[in-house]
């Protein structure tokens, strides 16, 4: 699960990099600087995904899997303002069939994200 969720997120901050257009279509307008933002969340997946691979230190997977984690749920209004973007066009964007799937993934990013760092919660007696 790691070198998957690793292998998309760094091929998702390629693309942030690579080709940031269709990242700064769907930013919300209350974001100051999209361009930055667009090109340093490209470098916090490769990074999360580095961390994610590396074999040496759990400390550091655990931070990536945090990382990841947090970052899923920091662009989670950007993928809001997508969907309410889409269903606003006069041909309906992608459609629901795109946006609903993609929602209820975000909590399962951020929780796989969570599990393939090693990230996990003791109870307590």
């Amino acid at each position: 699960m790691r070198v998957i969720l690793a292998a998309f997120y760094g091929y998702a901050g390629y693309a942030h990099i690579a080709t940031p257009g269709p990242f700064l279509a769907i930013m919300p307008s209350f974001v100051p600087a999209p361009e930055a933002v667009v090109y340093w969340t490209g470098i916090a997946e490769i990074a999360g995904a580095i961390a994610l691979l590396q074999p040496i230190s759990k400390p550091l997977r655990q931070a990536g899997g945090i990382g990841l984690a947090l970052y899923a749920l920091c662009v989670w209004p950007a993928n809001i303002n997508h969907f309410a973007m889409d269903m606003a066009s006069s041909d309906g964007g992608l459609g629901l069939g795109y946006h609903i799937p993609r929602m209820i993934a975000q909590p399962i990013l951020i929780w796989l994200a969570l599990f393939a760092g090693e990230v996990g919660w003791r109870r307590r007696a």
